[in-house]
């Protein structure tokens, strides 16, 4: 091979390999579209891959930041001499070797090859496998690499060129994506108030009482009252978002206000309701992410319903680490007896769950 010919693939190879940490690097910060939305990205990054790992909810945000400043440093710093060969590859090397015996130990422990791995985030969603195969082919083409160049590639090879460039690009994804604290937002209407849609097909019991006729006691028989059967209360943990929440049937419903499929199962939701004056009160908790677009949420769904926002992390936890919006669940005195969640497998069925509110509590399975 000449050196005209191993200076080419050289180059070829340093750009491939560029290209794929920078990619990784820049997914991490990407919601759907590159650098949209990048810390609820990153969030969801924390929240789905680190904390599962045994990270903790304090350290995650640090390390998750440090780990995308590093693969965009290497993205760039693959592709400049200094200390490239002696130092750089081998690093990158190892930092490989490590991400392939994590994702192997992963597949292990879950006994197949399913779920995102989070090497690109959410915008290219990988199994472990195909991540295995990728970080190991990336390491194949290093091993070249270091053949490839030239002993003397670093006679003069400055350190700080690297060092600079990792603290810079570290600072640019804090700079991108800024830690905030995990408080909730107050923002919210008030559980106990019916909406005018509800106003308009749920008479209250005021009317309800007005309207009923007056029925003479010396002429009608009376009866003894039925007694209706219905699970024990329980407390479903949720009681911090709706004070209600606990009493008697209710769609409890996780959305994100800009989330197409979160619309689409809104506006299902509305219309059984339209047609069912005894299906179960609606209540949403929507993630902090895009929350100006709530009034736009509501005229999709058909109805307006009272709702509670909170931060992306804490509306994670609340949901489920390893779920995904649109979540609904049906609870029934705080009791869960269903649970939605995603567009995949489990994702939201209206005519089953329309079918399970009104089924009677004895023909539910103990």
């Amino acid at each position: 091979m000449t050196t005209q010919t191993k200076k080419y693939l050289a180059w070829t190879i340093r750009i491939i390999i560029a290209v794929l940490f920078v990619l990784s690097a820049v997914a991490k910060l990407s919601k759907g579209h590159l650098l949209d939305s990048p810390y609820f990205a990153i969030s969801t990054f924390e929240m789905k891959q680190l904390i599962p790992m045994g990270f903790s909810e304090g350290f995650a945000p640090y390390f998750s930041r440090i780990l995308i400043g590093i693969e965009l440093a290497l993205g760039f710093l693959i592709l400049q001499n200094n200390f490239l060969k002696k130092f750089l590859i081998p690093v990158t090397i190892a930092l490989l070797a490590v991400f392939v015996g994590h994702l192997t130990y992963v597949t292990f422990l879950s006994g197949g090859n399913s779920g995102n791995c989070g090497c690109f985030g959410e915008l290219l969603p990988m199994t472990p496998i195909e991540a295995i195969i990728k970080n190991v082919v990336a390491i194949i083409l290093l091993v070249v690499l270091l053949y490839l160049l030239p002993k003397n590639n670093e006679r003069n090879g400055n350190f700080w060129v690297l060092t600079t460039g990792l603290f810079a690009f570290i600072l640019v994804v804090f700079m991108l994506a800024p830690i905030q604290p995990a408080a909730e937002v107050a923002v919210e209407t008030p559980e106990t108030q019916q909406t005018e849609f509800e106003k308009q097909i749920i008479p209250s019991s005021d009317t309800l009482t007005n309207q009923a006729p007056e029925i003479k006691k010396d002429t009608v028989k009376e009866e003894a009252p039925k007694v209706v059967a219905e699970p024990a209360k329980h407390k479903s943990g949720n009681a911090q978002y709706f004070a209600d929440i606990d009493k008697g049937k209710k769609a409890l419903c996780y959305f994100v206000p800009g989330c197409d499929h979160c619309r689409e199962a809104a506006k299902e939701l509305t219309e059984m309701k339209k047609k069912d004056k005894n299906f179960p009160d609606i209540r949403i908790i929507f993630m902090n992410e895009e929350s100006d677009l709530i009034p736009d949420f509501f005229k999709a769904a058909g109805a307006e319903y009272p709702y509670k926002i909170i931060e992306i992390i804490p509306f994670w936890k609340a949901l489920g680490q390893q779920r995904d919006t649109p979540g609904v669940k049906y609870l029934w005195n705080g009791n869960e007896y269903v649970y939605y969640d995603g567009i995949g497998a489990n994702k939201f069925n209206a005519e089953a769950f329309h079918a399970l509110t009104k089924k009677p509590f004895a023909e539910f399975k103990k």
